[in-house]
């Protein structure tokens, strides 16, 4: 059994972690990891900025807010739980920096709360801050919220909202839940503050311990299995060297994706192979044989219009979106905010971004010419259309307007706006996948900043926002993969085109 206290973090995802992490504690964290708890230290901040610090004119109760200072070293935990246990001993209507330890059935944890909040019944409203969005506007629900600048001094209200769960944020709330019981401070009610940082949403935590339960009860792995977080682990490499050792399946079809083939004994790639199940049989060879793409048809193509726009969009988080780039085939035409999303910033520039694309399109029929916007894998280009409508239709910004949902819906359900990732996945198989930066290199694109991803560009985000040099420079790297991502789709359509040269045949 692992001696470390179990938390909420080590519930979610590959399990194996804990192991690794008990045997191997030298293995530093990775960058990404590092960018995670930069982005997570910058959300608490910015909540910690709209805590009260004392009564607003018209509160006639004290308050007391009690910091507790953050930990120096992550195993040290007692002096920070005593201090806790002070601040609730003090009736504090204001608590930062929590942290509690118990043991539930022999398995011990510890959670981190971001927030308590005193109750007029003298118990606790545990709350958890977090980059997730935890809710969104709707009229036609109701969720029970309470301003952040009023914790500890306002009561909740009904807002018209419609809550969203998230596992990692649940289970931290229902640590804090268990570990108030014990001490008989629990209000039974926790709360979360996701990208909205201006409200905490509240929600019963009994409903949250029983998955809590079946978590903790889970019995950790005897051994790795390939999984999505294992790009960003600091133990991936001992894994991937035990799982290659092993021929394990996973290296091939990750996390669940194998479970089919586990479930008849096959475990290994080699036996995946040499199985003889016909398509899943070749890719795994494919896959073995280092093979990128198969063809699934005989002739490989793609549609062509006269004029074509290839287009990405990147947004931070949920957020919004705060570029549209587009390549019309000679230039690139960015259109990018890089002041706070929500607000005139983030609806001008997608207002302007609309009305250039309509514009080209306008100008093509004016002339005979057909027209088509193009997209790799359109599902988050289509929310945020859609999203940026409903929040800003109608704002008026000088010359340009922001268009109604209505008219967005009209052309993403047109054939003028075409999604290349589903006309290749209609013609192409991928043992690795057929993301862009799977195709687009058998294509003969190269992205300029090779190893930028998602993970570095939600950072760059956040850096971009400054002023200074560093600012100026994670503006310019969005930049640069936003239009690599364009001039890749362009170059994968006429790639497409010619017919996929060097594509073998799947089956042949």
């Amino acid at each position: 059994m692992i001696a470390q206290h179990v938390s909420a973090a080590d519930l979610v995802g590959c399990r194996y972690r804990q192991v690794q992490r008990q045997v191997h504690p030298e293995i530093p964290r990775t960058r990404a990891a590092a960018m995670r708890k930069a982005r997570s230290d910058a959300a608490r901040a910015a909540v910690h900025a709209r805590l009260p610090v004392g009564p607003a004119l018209g509160d006639r109760r004290r308050f007391l807010r009690t910091d507790i200072p953050p930990l120096q070293l992550e195993e040290d935990t007692f002096s920070v739980e005593l201090a806790t246990l002070e601040a609730l001993a003090a009736r504090a209507d204001l608590i930062t920096g929590a942290v509690f330890t118990g043991n539930s059935d022999g398995i011990p944890w510890r959670v981190d709360v971001d927030l308590l909040v005193r109750r007029p019944d003298d118990t606790y409203l545990p709350v958890v801050i977090s980059n997730h969005r935890v809710a969104r506007a709707d009229e036609r629900s109701t969720a029970t919220v309470i301003a952040t600048a009023r914790l500890g001094l306002g009561e909740p209200v009904q807002a018209p909202f419609r809550l969203r769960h998230h596992v990692a944020d649940g289970y931290r709330l229902a640590f804090a839940a268990r570990a108030l019981a014990e001490i008989g401070l629990d209000s039974g009610t926790g709360a979360a503050i996701g990208q909205d940082r201006s409200r905490a949403f509240l929600a019963p935590t009994a409903p949250l311990q029983p998955a809590l339960d079946v978590a903790l009860a889970t019995e950790l792995p005897i051994g790795p299995r390939h999984v999505k977080e294992c790009a960003t682990c600091r133990f991936w490499p001992r894994c991937e060297a035990d799982l290659r050792a092993a021929d394990d399946i996973s290296l091939y079809l990750r996390g669940d994706r194998a479970r089919d083939f586990r479930e008849r004994g096959i475990n290994t790639v080699a036996g995946l192979i040499d199985a003889g199940l016909g398509e899943a049989s070749e890719l795994a060879a494919a896959w073995r044989a280092g093979t990128v793409l198969l063809r699934r048809v005989d002739t490989v193509t793609a549609p062509a219009t006269d004029v074509e726009i290839d287009v990405d969009m990147e947004a931070y988080l949920d957020q919004g979106a705060y570029l549209w780039g587009a390549f019309d085939g000679e230039d690139y035409h960015p259109f990018a905010t890089w002041v706070p999303l929500g607000g005139d910033g983030e609806a001008e520039n997608f207002a302007r971004f609309w009305h250039w694309l309509m514009d080209r399109r306008a100008r093509a029929r004016a002339e005979g010419q057909s027209f088509a916007a193009y997209c790799w894998s359109n599902n988050g280009e289509n929310h945020w259309l859609k999203m940026s409508a409903r929040r800003f239709a109608g704002r008026v910004f000088g010359d340009v307007t922001v268009p109604a949902e209505a008219e967005i819906q009209e052309f993403i359900s047109s054939d003028e706006w075409v999604d290349v990732f589903r006309v290749v996945r209609s013609q192409l198989a991928g043992p690795s996948g057929l993301g862009l930066k799977v195709v687009a290199p058998e294509a003969g694109y190269t992205w300029e900043d090779g190893d930028f991803d998602g993970e570095e560009s939600i950072n760059a985000r956040r850096v971009s926002r400054g002023s200074d040099a560093a600012a100026m420079q994670a503006r310019a790297q969005l930049l640069r993969y936003n239009e690599d991502d364009c001039r890749a789709t362009a170059a994968v359509r006429h790639w497409l085109r010619a017919g996929a040269p060097g594509v073998p045949r799947l089956g042949g």
